[in-house]
C-alpha cells in the first residue's frame, strides 16, 4: 500500500505537497478500515516534545560534574598553567551553576532530575576542589580546618536533606547559606590561581581569609539546618 503525504491538514498529490504550504511534511501509512461501503483514513499525529530545549539545564548541571576530573587533572600539571586551568574550569562550573536554574525558571523547566542533580553537582565539585587542594598544600596549616568543616557541613545538610524530603518536609536554603556560598566559591577560586597570581594579588591570603569566613558561617548556618530538622526527627 502506497504513502500519502499530508500538509497542514490536506492530502498531497504523489509528486509533493499541496502547494498552499511547505512546511514539514508527516509520512504516515494509512489503512483502510470499510464502514457503510466508504474507506476511512486514518493518520496517527505525532508530537514531538522539545527535548533538546528542555534538557539545557540539567545538560548545564551535569557538566559540573563533568568537569570535575578536568580540574583534578590540572592539579597535576606543572607551573602556573594547571593553576589558571584549574581556576578557569571552576570559573565555567560557577557561571553553569547560575545559568542552569536561570533557564530552568525562565523556560518553565524545572524538573525532579534538576532539583536532585544540582545541589550534588555543587558538592562534589567543591568536595573535589578542597581535597585536592589540601593534598596539593595549597590549604596547609590552620587553614585546614575551615576545609573540614565545610565538608562536614555539606555531609550533614545533605543527610538532613534526604530525610526530611522523605516526610515531606522542606528544608529551604536561607540568606545565610548564601553568602556562605558566595564566600566559598571566591575562596576556592582564590586558593585555585594560588601563587600564580600576580605580584600585586595576593590570591593565597585572600583565598585563606575568605575560607575561614565561609567556615565561620558554615557553623552558624548547620547550625540553623540541624536546629530546624530536629523539630521533624521524632
Amino acid at each position: 500500500m502506497t504513502a500519502n503525504l499530508y500538509c497542514c491538514g490536506f492530502v498531497a498529490n504523489e509528486h509533493g505537497p499541496c502547494g498552499m504550504c511547505f512546511k514539514s511534511l508527516i509520512i504516515a501509512r494509512p489503512w483502510a478500515i470499510a464502514h457503510q461501503g466508504l474507506d476511512v483514513i486514518a493518520v496517527k499525529s505525532v508530537k514531538q516534545a522539545p527535548f533538546m530545549k528542555n534538557q539545557i539545564p540539567n545538560l548545564l548541571t551535569m557538566s559540573r560534574i563533568f568537569v570535575i576530573p578536568a580540574l583534578i587533572a590540572s592539579f597535576y600539571i606543572n607551573g602556573p598553567v594547571g593553576n589558571w586551568i584549574g581556576f578557569a574550569l571552576f570559573a565555567f562550573a560557577g557561571v553553569t551553576d547560575f545559568f542552569d536554574g536561570y533557564l530552568a525558571r525562565s523556560m518553565n523547566v524545572v524538573s525532579p532530575l534538576g532539583r536532585f542533580l544540582d545541589p550534588i553537582a555543587d558538592k562534589l565539585l567543591v568536595a573535589a576542589a578542597l581535597m585536592m587542594m589540601v593534598a596539593f598544600e595549597r590549604i596547609s596549616g590552620l587553614a585546614v580546618l575551615p576545609a573540614v568543616i565545610i565538608m562536614c557541613r555539606e555531609i550533614m545538610v545533605s543527610g538532613l536533606r534526604e530525610h526530611l524530603a522523605e516526610i515531606k518536609v522542606p528544608l529551604p536554603v536561607t540568606v545565610l547559606a548564601k553568602w556562605k556560598t558566595t564566600a566559598q566559591i571566591l575562596a576556592i577560586g582564590f586558593l585555585l590561581v594560588g601563587d600564580a597570581s600576580p605580584d600585586l594579588i595576593p590570591s593565597i591570603l585572600i583565598g585563606d581569609i575568605l575560607l575561614w569566613i565561609a567556615g565561620i558561617v558554615t557553623v552558624q548556618t548547620g547550625y540553623i539546618y540541624l536546629r530546624t530538622g530536629l523539630k521533624h526527627l521524632d
